[in-house]
């Protein structure tokens, strides 16, 4: 996580200098005045205190303001955005008595930051998450845990509700997953398919899925979380667009009822490595795209015949099968190789 710790007097740029010497990577903004105190390496500023937040807002994941609530509140509130992108805010007073969650608590990762800088400064950490204030886990915490995306974020607060309040919840989870991380806390039910789950009787349901679900199995009172578990081989002509490759990688997903907020990463010859359109499609989608060499690519046993075209391209068999394979780390394929224009693509499902 970077963090920027911002100190507005001679207390805090004292404490602020003992907070970034156990949080890596952090940086120190303090009043030009205080420069000293903060020691070696601290950058001072003049003006403005929400000039600063402003400009560091976008550039930082996490933010320790040590002044008073009050200031940091007013300070933050024109630059919020949501849950899923605002930074972890914590907000320590400058005695360094306590280090309170201000904002983003579980997403964000401000409920951890502020056990951090307590255990640093010998403050109380201040959480007030409800699931945390219970002792109970909440699914949020799990899917970041656990690397996994959450379909529609408004549902976390409806199923950490219904956990609070002793309510059951039907979960379909074949990774088991959920299992272990709840270990028996809330009322939790386990079930192997959709439908049973749905007609268990349960006030909400959890699926941990990478499939695509119908529309009349949606409720409010759904929550979907999408493991991470599939990944995209592409090949492509070079100039192909980002656009006629999410036609086609989209339109297979769909076909095969998979979602494509499950998609972990794009695997792809490392011939590839300067494709635009394919570079913007992996930008789009927020995944990373993991090249291979052509030797790489030649090792792994494949169900689809050679590829003249990619013989003559690049020196290997196939792309999008090998490369799906390899980034699958010993997974299986969902979608042996489909051309379509300038686009191949095969899918893979990790184990």
């Amino acid at each position: 996580m970077k963090t920027a710790v911002i100190a507005i007097t001679r207390n805090g740029a004292h404490l602020a200098a003992r907070l970034r010497e156990g949080l890596p990577g952090a940086e120190l903004h303090v009043l030009r005045r205080y420069a000293g105190p903060a020691g070696k390496g601290a950058l001072p500023f003049d003006g403005e205190l929400g000039e600063v937040v402003a400009r560091l807002w976008p550039q930082v994941s996490g933010f320790v303001f040590i002044m008073a609530t009050g200031i940091v509140v007013r300070l933050v509130a024109p630059l919020l955005e949501g849950k899923e992108r605002d930074p972890a805010v914590v907000v320590m007073d400058d005695a360094g008595r306590f280090a309170i969650s201000l904002l983003s608590g579980h997403l964000g990762g401000a409920n951890e930051l502020a056990c951090r800088c307590a255990f640093l400064s010998g403050a109380r950490e201040v959480i007030t998450t409800a699931t945390d204030a219970n002792c109970l886990p909440s699914f949020d915490m799990l899917a970041k845990e656990a690397g996994w995306n959450i379909d529609d974020l408004s549902r976390v607060k409806v199923l950490n509700a219904l956990l609070l309040d002793g309510e059951e919840i039907a979960v379909v989870d074949l990774s088991d997953t959920v299992r272990p991380y709840f270990h028996g806390r809330g009322r939790l039910t386990f079930h192997e398919t959709f439908v049973e789950a749905l007609q268990s009787g349960a006030k909400g349901f959890v699926f941990v899925t990478n499939r695509h679900l119908p529309p009349q199995i949606r409720t409010e009172r759904l929550l979907v979380l999408r493991p991470r578990n599939l990944v995209l081989g592409i090949g492509c002509n070079s100039g192909t667009s980002a656009d006629e490759i999410e036609q086609v990688a989209c339109s297979q997903l769909k076909r095969l009822f998979l979602s494509i907020r499950s998609v972990r990463c794009i695997a792809t010859a490392e011939a590839k490595r300067g494709e635009e359109g394919l570079l913007a499609f992996a930008a789009k989608y927020q995944v990373p795209v993991l090249f291979y060499e052509s030797r790489e690519l030649n090792l792994v046993e494949i169900p689809s015949p050679p590829s003249l075209h990619a013989i003559n391209a690049i020196g290997a068999a196939g792309v999008a099968e090998p490369a799906a394979l390899l980034a699958a780390e010993g997974g299986h394929l969902l979608l042996k190789k489909v051309k379509s224009g300038n686009v191949t693509l095969a899918i893979a499902e990790t184990e």
